[in-house]
Parts: C-alpha cells; sequence; structure tokens
C-alpha cells in the first residue's frame, strides 16, 4: 500500500525487567472470585433453595395465576408488592404477552417451573443469569476470527495491515488531523526512553484490568444501582457495544499498530513483557480487531456510569437511589474520568490501538446508549429458552440490601 506516513527508526532498546508473571490459572481465578462473590452479595435472602419459602412477597409473585413475566418486575419495590399479593386471577399460567416489532407474540409462562430445583437455584442466586449473558457475549467475540477469515480468506493480514495504515495516514494527513495532535509511535516511545517501569505497568493493566475490571464494575453495579431497569440499560449497553464492534472486527478487519511491520516504530511490549492475558490468546482469539477498541469502548461506559450517578449534574435522584456526600461525589467524579483516560493511555503506549481506535469506541457506546432497547425484541427467545429449561427467570434483588440498610454515600 502506498503511504504518506513518516518511516520511523527502529524502537529503543527494552530494558525494563518484565513483572511476575501470572500462571495460566491466575486470572481465571481472580475472575471466578469476583462472580462468586457477586453471586454471594447479591442472594435472595430469607430464600431457602430446599424447604418452605419465607419471603412472602417473593411466594406470592410466583405462586400468582397470571402471565405476568418476570421481566414486568425490573423496577420490583414495595409499590408494587400489594399489587402482587392481591392477583386473584383465575385462569392458571397463562401465556406472557410480547411486543416484538410492533406484533403481539404470545410466549409460555415458565412460572409453573418455579419450585423446580434449578429454578430454586436461580432465585437464590439471579446473579446466575448475568453471568450466562455475559458467557454468550465472549463467545460470540471468539467466534469473530472464524467469520473474518471465511469472509477475506488468505488476504486477511493483508487487508487488516492496509486498514491500519489507512488509519494512520487519516489522523496524520487528513482534515480531522486536529484531532490527533501526538503520534501513537511518539506516545509509546516517551514511555520506551526513559519511562519503561511506568511502561511495564501500563502492560501489565492492559493485560489485567479490561476482563476482570468489567466484570467487576457489572457485578458492582449489580449490586449498588437504584433499580434493575437502570442496571439491564447499561448491561444491554456494555453487550450492544459488543456486538457493534464484533460486527466491525469481521468486516473490517485491522492490525493493531504492534504488529505493523518494524519501519513504522511500534513494538509489542505487552508480549515483551510477557504481561499477555489468557483472555487474549489462543486459537479463537481475533488478534486483528483493532477497530473500535473494547478496552476503550466499556472504560467509556464505566467512566459515563460512575459521572452521571456522582448527581453532579442532576437535580434530583432516581427512586431508589441514595443521596451521596460530597466526597463520594468527588469520588464517583474521579473514577468516571481517571478510569478512561487511564485506559487511553495504556491501549496507546502499549501500541494496541489508535486513537481513532478510541474515537470510534466513543461513538459505537453512545449508539449503543441510544439504542438499547432493540435487546427487548428478543424476550420470546429468553421466553422459549426457560420454556426448554423448564425453569423461571428469578427476580433480580438489584439495589435491595443497599436501600434496606438505609446506606448513604
Amino acid at each position: 500500500m502506498e503511504s504518506n506516513l513518516t518511516i520511523s527508526e527502529a524502537p529503543p532498546q527494552w530494558n525494563s525487567k518484565p513483572m511476575y508473571h501470572l500462571p495460566p490459572w491466575g486470572e481465571p481465578l481472580i475472575v471466578l472470585s469476583i462472580l462468586c462473590g457477586a453471586m454471594f452479595l447479591t442472594r435472595r435472602r430469607n430464600y431457602q433453595i430446599l424447604g418452605k419459602r419465607k419471603d412472602t412477597t417473593y411466594n406470592a409473585y410466583l405462586d400468582s395465576d397470571s402471565s405476568t413475566s418476570s421481566d414486568d418486575l425490573l423496577m420490583h419495590d414495595s409499590d408494587i408488592e400489594d399489587e402482587l399479593q392481591q392477583d386473584t386471577t383465575t385462569t392458571k399460567y397463562l401465556p406472557k404477552r410480547r411486543n416484538c416489532f410492533g406484533l403481539a407474540l404470545y410466549t409460555p409462562n415458565t412460572s409453573r417451573f418455579a419450585n423446580h430445583f434449578h429454578s430454586r437455584i436461580l432465585q437464590k442466586f439471579p446473579f446466575l443469569i448475568e453471568m450466562f449473558y455475559w458467557i454468550i457475549t465472549y463467545l460470540f467475540y471468539r467466534l469473530t476470527k472464524v467469520f473474518a477469515e471465511i469472509i477475506f480468506t488468505s488476504s486477511i493480514i493483508d487487508i487488516a495491515q492496509a486498514h491500519g495504515l489507512a488509519i494512520l495516514d487519516f489522523e496524520q494527513f487528513s482534515w480531522a488531523s486536529f484531532l490527533f495532535p501526538w503520534k501513537e509511535h511518539d506516545v509509546q516511545h516517551w514511555f520506551m526512553e526513559g519511562h519503561q517501569t511506568a511502561l511495564t505497568i501500563l502492560n501489565r493493566a492492559y493485560a489485567l484490568i479490561h476482563i476482570p475490571g468489567t466484570v467487576g464494575f457489572i457485578a458492582w453495579y449489580y449490586y449498588i444501582a437504584p433499580s434493575h431497569a437502570t442496571f439491564a440499560t447499561i448491561r444491554r449497553t456494555l453487550t450492544l457495544t459488543n456486538l457493534f464492534a464484533f460486527l466491525t472486527f469481521t468486516l473490517y478487519p485491522c492490525m493493531p499498530p504492534r504488529l505493523l511491520p518494524a519501519e513504522y516504530g511500534f513494538h509489542d511490549s505487552v508480549r515483551h513483557d510477557n504481561a499477555t492475558s489468557i483472555w487474549m490468546s489462543g486459537k479463537y482469539v481475533n488478534s486483528l480487531a483493532a477497530m473500535p477498541s473494547m478496552h476503550f469502548g466499556y472504560a467509556f461506559v464505566i467512566g459515563c456510569t460512575m459521572f452521571y450517578h456522582s448527581g453532579i449534574f442532576r437535580t434530583s435522584l432516581e427512586k431508589g437511589e441514595s443521596k451521596k456526600s460530597i466526597w463520594w461525589k468527588i469520588i464517583y467524579c474521579l473514577i468516571g474520568i481517571g478510569y478512561p483516560a487511564m485506559i487511553l493511555i495504556t491501549i496507546v503506549a502499549t501500541a494496541n490501538h489508535y486513537w481513532m481506535d478510541a474515537l470510534m469506541a466513543t461513538v459505537v457506546a453512545c449508539a449503543a446508549y441510544f439504542c438499547n432497547g432493540i435487546f427487548l425484541v428478543l424476550l420470546p427467545v429468553e421466553d422459549m429458552l426457560l420454556w426448554v429449561l423448564r425453569a423461571e427467570k428469578p427476580i433480580p434483588t438489584t439495589g435491595e440490601r443497599f436501600r434496606q440498610r438505609g446506606g448513604r454515600i
């Protein structure tokens, strides 16, 4: 590919000593610990998997003869408890009515399976549903490499390199060059020429923060969000951001800076430090998926969520949301700004992404937020899956115990 890019000198000599290398089971153990901790923290108390249920409100919902779906209770709070307890519908297990693209669909009512053992496990640990959703999302990511190779066959490497160089060309010589005042290789060279210890730390951060950090945020937000509807909006936004990105990975393979020919001046510092994440290695990992950056896409959504819940720009609270002290507002704002900024520096300094990748991740995340409701059309599919599994979807516990505690943050 012909390009106007200035060919850089070879990267400086790398002298930093690699940090401690986690064993292969280290990262899975971290993620598993977070998920198990979240299951315990968000469990439904006063409910026994075996034996009689003690939660009267919960009994009223499960034993009601209505066709109400658990999805109608995403805003489950004391205001609807009386309504649930007064439900005296005489027809048992009426079908659920779903709206899909303006059409009314009727799906089987799975409340008849509420006393099945696996249903009761879900009712005790409702966070298991969120874990299932994220496993499905991760499997979709692993398939992007397969689909991209089917589409582009053996030419995928050359196409991905051409796309990477086209991005550098656009950043440096297009009408939008003012948006990118610093070149990516200049940022990496700044760290390599006298700040290699800092780069070593960023290498480890790139490997360890993305998956555990995002899973940790989902677990924390499931517990702390003022309502499950609020939590579900952010969860759907992250998931749709994923799917938009996966579609781009498949149709627009893009080589990250670290894999470009050496004359462009980039160094694969993460692999030098043996800091590659187990989640980003293996046969089905798509190494030609630089555009957009999911590291920054996730961080941007998390940062915006933290900023929103700081309450700085709001005059009123959501129902179920606790008032925060000035110190907690400051902490939320610092995380909201600092986390995306740290991730942005990390992905550029380690030569894993271009500035444009972060910019497009921001656009994709914003589009996902405004379009996240599209996932609601999949509720009939979920109903059918639960019917096949003979399971009832649990009522979420999001924020319940924190509000019962009368917490103030």
